[in-house]
């Protein structure tokens, strides 16, 4: 994965992966950098401003970030996936998520981390860990 954890800016972030600075792209990895939650597809197609970028546009985007390691699927909520920056993450391990029962709104956790390699029975290999967590978060727990 090229990835440099200290740059922000999309172009760069393109460049450093060979990759073409489009609008659609700039857009989108505009859109996920200033993100605090992972977004799905139709989240991030609503706040482009751009009437020319459409959703394949966008779903083929969003795969090609993927195939260069520059986003990753955070995880999947109700067969939809979202998406998120991987310069939190390892190739391996996705940071967990906190997703509210009540309010519905997903929390990075991004100092906390869940090994489960350690434990793993004999024969198995780990090609990827994601973890999801869900309960109240501390704004709904006080209702």
């Amino acid at each position: 994965m090229k990835h440099d954890k200290t740059t922000n800016a999309p172009r760069d972030l393109l460049r450093q992966n060979n990759l073409r600075c489009t609008t659609a792209r700039l857009a989108i990895l505009n859109i996920l950098s200033q993100a605090s939650q992972p977004y799905s597809q139709e989240t991030i197609a609503q706040q482009i401003n751009d009437e020319s970028i459409n959703k394949v546009t966008i779903y083929r985007a969003l795969n090609t970030f993927l195939d260069h390691g520059i986003v990753h699927k955070a995880f999947t909520r109700q067969r939809i996936a979202h998406y998120e920056l991987a310069h939190h993450c390892s190739s391996i391990q996705c940071h967990p998520h906190f997703t509210c029962t009540r309010c519905g709104n997903t929390h990075c956790l991004l100092n906390a981390k869940i090994p489960l390699t350690k434990n793993l029975p004999k024969g198995f290999k780990i090609h990827r860990q994601q973890v999801i967590l869900q309960g109240l978060c501390p704004k709904c727990a006080k209702n």
